[in-house]
């Protein structure tokens, strides 16, 4: 007779091989499915079903190049999607640590889906749609940090997307827009809207739920995702937002006029036309802008510098009508819940062109209050001016503007959460000792060994579960908290707490530690601002 340890074993066993049969004849069943343009056919890879490289858009070249995204040509027969389409044109950059694994080229507008592969297609998961970084002019959706298995494991639909860079997102010039070919300028943006559009149409045949849409960006991606809280051209696309290191009072980058120029702050087209001549091209007719359009990509990637690129947004009034403080405080953002936060050692380059003005001495951007920010910033001495630039940098451009958004947004009515993450990974902290920009992506996407190889420890993968969990709980209903993770409360901006993702004591909600220097930040940028309306009135 079986002994019952043994016989329970095998039907362990038994179990199992059922219940892998039952995932592979599943998936099997949903890997081919059919969106607006056509059929396509996905990828199995273990308990994920994905599909790669599908276009949600023409490709931008020739005629297209600098339009608005065009609608696909649809296909006949079964278009494979197993393989990454090319990321958008940009030059390589050596030490990324999100490399694209492509060949970069301007036919790039493809979007990426993973899924659950033994989920019935009825359940109408949630859905996550990721914009990755890169200050505009890098990344794109292929880099293996940024794989959607693991969020597929956990019941959602985890969907990314390639949007134009450099000089092809982001460019203005006075043929292009006498042509009247429709929106000019923000054609990086036009893309990310476009985007989810194609997850509102399309995303159901997935098993995607089209009215449980969270985006969520890091970096230029949270710039974006700003944006998209801040134009009335993706009202109703998405349903809940996360805002990784993505500022909120400014674009970071970018921000000049479509037009209207003047010598001291030259609009848009005016750098275009810069552009165009140094690559000798003159005019505003037709001939003008089919010269552009004929130009080889490298030479549109040439010398990207501020007399002949724009760097980011452009105020368009069509899909930018301002920056994105004025927008916030005049209550006229999206309303949605939000997550949003920083690292503890934020944008760690040297962030001297970023602060307006540009000081020798940085603490003199506190004015009246400059001995204030000194007792804050370098209370000892010690701090180099170089070190003291970066942290009221930092503070500038990514803590209080963070911190300035959750408050916005409360006082629009709707729920926020407010996060600092400052685990490091124990291999770095030799030589790293807070949370550098993007350093936790690994740990939201749980590509860990893809970052640090066999350098992870137990606490780093138990410090990524918790980390990732809240933003999987957040994407699902709309909140952060669940069971065996320490209770994240809704920010309340006369506590001015934080969650902070420490190194060694996990998540733990507290009052901010940088209180005091985050408020004096806040006074000075309302004052600058105040200055500013002031001189354009």
């Amino acid at each position: 007779m079986m002994q019952p340890r043994k016989f329970r074993f095998m039907l362990t066993v038994l179990f199992s091989i059922a219940f892998a049969s039952h995932v592979l004849a599943a998936a099997h069943m949903y890997r081919r499915v059919k969106i607006d343009a056509g059929v396509i056919e996905g990828s199995v890879s273990g308990d994920v079903l994905s599909f790669k490289g599908i276009p949600y858009a023409a490709p931008p070249i020739n005629n297209y190049r600098w339009r608005a995204p065009q609608p696909v040509m649809p296909w006949t027969g079964v278009r494979d999607a197993t393989a990454f389409g090319h990321d958008c044109m940009q030059e390589p950059q050596a030490g990324d640590t999100a490399q694209p694994r492509t060949t970069p080229a301007e036919d790039c507008l493809v979007i990426n889906v993973w899924r659950p592969a033994a989920t019935a297609l009825h359940k109408k998961l949630p859905v996550l749609v990721w914009m990755h970084g890169g200050a505009y002019l890098f990344g794109g959706s292929s880099p293996a940090i940024y794989d959607g298995s693991s969020f597929a494991r956990s019941d959602i639909v985890f969907v990314s997307f390639n949007y134009r860079l450099g000089r092809f997102g982001f460019f203005a010039h006075p043929a292009l827009i006498k042509a009247n070919e429709g929106s000019v300028g923000n054609f990086a943006y036009m893309d990310q809207i476009e985007a989810l559009r194609w997850v509102k149409r399309n995303i159901a045949v997935f098993g995607g739920n089209p009215d449980a849409v969270t985006v969520m960006g890091e970096s230029a991606g949270g710039i974006s995702v700003v944006a998209l809280l801040t134009t009335s051209k993706a009202k109703d696309l998405f349903q809940r937002a996360i805002v990784l290191s993505g500022g909120g009072r400014t674009f970071l980058l970018g921000g000049r006029k479509l037009t209207g120029g003047t010598p001291a702050e030259r609009s848009a087209d005016q750098i275009g036309a810069n552009f165009a001549e140094r690559v000798g091209i003159k005019g505003d007719g037709r001939r003008a802008l089919n010269a552009l359009r004929a130009l080889p990509a490298k030479a549109i990637l040439s010398e990207l510098n501020t007399s002949t690129y724009v760097g980011g947004p452009i105020i368009d009034n069509d899909i930018v009508i301002g920056i994105p403080q004025v927008i916030l405080q005049r209550g006229e953002a999206v309303r949605v819940p939000i997550m949003i936060g920083s690292t503890t050692q934020d944008l760690s380059q040297d962030l001297s062109a970023f602060l307006q003005p540009l000081p020798e001495n940085p603490l003199s951007y506190f004015g009246a209050d400059t001995a204030k920010a000194r007792a804050l910033y370098n209370p000892d001495g010690k701090l180099d001016q170089t070190q003291v630039r970066l942290a009221v940098g930092a503070d500038m451009t990514i803590h209080e503007p963070a911190r300035f958004v959750a408050k916005q947004m409360i006082q629009a009515g709707m729920p926020v959460w407010l996060y600092r993450f400052g685990y490091v990974a124990e291999s770095m902290r030799p030589k790293q000792p807070a949370a550098s920009h993007a350093s936790e992506l690994p740990f939201l996407f749980d590509t860990l060994d893809t970052r640090y190889g066999d350098g992870v420890t137990e606490k780093d993968r138990a410090a990524a579960k918790n980390f990732r969990n809240y933003f999987i709980n957040f994407v699902k209903s709309g909140q952060p908290n669940g069971q065996g993770l320490p209770i994240w409360p809704k920010f309340d901006p006369f506590r001015s707490d934080v969650m902070m993702f420490t190194p060694d004591n996990g998540p733990i909600a507290q009052p901010d530690p940088w209180k005091d220097r985050l408020d004096l930040v806040e006074q000075a940028a309302d004052a600058h601002a105040a200055i500013d309306k002031r001189d354009k009135d």
